[in-house]
């Protein structure tokens, strides 16, 4: 809900200004959170927590785009998609062993001292620019609450999809989006730019790649786990280190691809990476209860080379085909293509298992359901895996 309005925010304000807010906000956010008396106090904290969040996703990737030159940059944003999958990678693992033996207040206290550190950095060595391109313009507040109430909306509508109520709030957010549209081409300093989206092929191809992507490979690492636990009788422990295989190879390709970003065409590399992508979503559409484990390796091994491959050039053909003072925003649209992808991708999930299982336990009773669900799932994701290629195609 607050990624576009705050990176319009930054690019008026300063890039420096805001993650540098953020960082702080996400901090007393973790605080309020570790000492929530009951789950109200919490859930509000955790608002407050995604408000930072917000900040330091919107600013951090426009830093760095503003900071490095175009020969430069593929490698640095391929360098920090890869650190973004190592803590993708760690981070249940560090969750499960701090829950386990400490609590869960105690991931809340992590937070504290990684977030004084991080903001004592910033303070001590991002001291010379601030990074505000747009310094003067007015903000659009109007357009911002019509955007964020009709994404939240959508989003919100979209996760109980299977009642009424769900389709109304859906419906809602998509009059509310077009509203959005319409008012954004009429003001002088709009929130969101519609141009961008209009006259910017690139921009435009690159951030529906991104959207169709996620919305088509997010659920994955969650119908494996089902499927590896319930279908294939394996343990937690087991599954979660046969899927961490996938994060492992999308850190490497991540930097690999990044590089390569220097001498070829990013969005040839993004699109060779989508092919490779919904190759491994394909595979797995065969998965059943006798599969064996080195078919369902090779299908992981595919995706985390995939997205290794498609994610850094992408965002690099991003933030590359805007003007600076669009950097923000820029970051901002494609962070909200990401996370709106990731539940559409859940929603969906969510509507096919309530129309094949209904709302009961998994139980082996409806274990053949569970796998016809999965099954059509990864039809459908493979199926958006060929609708990205060509959006990751159609921007050259």
């Amino acid at each position: 809900m607050f990624a576009i309005p705050l990176g319009r925010i930054a690019d008026i304000y300063g890039l420096k200004k805001i993650f540098t807010y953020g960082v702080l906000v996400f901090t007393i956010a973790s605080f309020l959170s570790a000492i929530s008396p009951n789950i109200h106090f919490l859930i509000m904290a955790r608002c407050l927590q995604g408000v930072g969040s917000a900040m330091i996703l919107v600013t951090g990737m426009a830093i760095i785009t503003s900071t490095f030159s175009l020969s430069e940059r593929s490698k640095v944003i391929g360098i920090n998609i890869t650190f973004i999958y190592i803590g993708m990678a760690i981070g249940p693992v560090i969750g499960g062993l701090f829950t386990q033996y400490l609590g869960w207040r105690s991931l809340f206290c992590l937070m504290l001292p990684l977030g004084t550190l991080i903001l004592l950095l910033t303070l001590w060595k991002l001291k010379e620019v601030e990074w505000a391109a747009c310094k003067g313009e007015n903000f659009d507040k109007i357009g911002s609450i019509i955007f964020s109430i009709s994404l939240l909306l959508i989003l919100w509508g979209f996760s109980m999809i299977t009642i009424i109520l769900g389709i109304l709030m859906v419906f809602m957010g998509i009059i509310g989006s077009i509203l959005f549209i319409y008012y954004e081409l009429k003001i002088e300093h709009p929130v969101l730019d519609m141009k961008l989206f209009f006259h910017n092929k690139m921009f435009a191809f690159a951030n529906l790649s991104t959207l169709i992507s996620f919305t088509g490979t997010f659920a994955v690492v969650f119908l494996l786990s089902l499927y590896l636990q319930h279908i294939k009788g394996l343990s937690p422990i087991s599954s979660g280190i046969l899927l961490g295989i996938s994060t492992i190879f999308m850190a490497i390709m991540s930097t690999i691809s990044g590089k390569l970003s220097e001498r070829y065409d990013p969005p040839k590399i993004a699109s060779i990476g989508m092919m490779i992508i919904t190759l491994s979503l394909f595979m797995f559409i065969f998965l059943d209860k006798n599969t064996c484990t080195l078919y369902l390796l090779l299908g992981l091994i595919l995706m985390g080379i995939g997205s290794g491959t498609f994610n850094s050039p992408n965002t690099n053909a991003i933030m590359s085909s805007v003007e600076p003072r669009y950097y923000g925003v820029a970051a901002a649209t494609s962070s909200t293509m990401r996370i709106t992808g990731q539940s559409l991708s859940m929603g969906i999930t969510i509507l096919i298992f309530s129309i094949y299982i209904g709302t009961t336990k998994f139980t082996p009773s409806n274990y053949p359901e569970l796998m016809t669900s999965i099954k059509i799932i990864f039809v459908i994701s493979t199926i958006m895996g060929f609708g990205a290629i060509f959006a990751s195609l159609a921007r050259n």
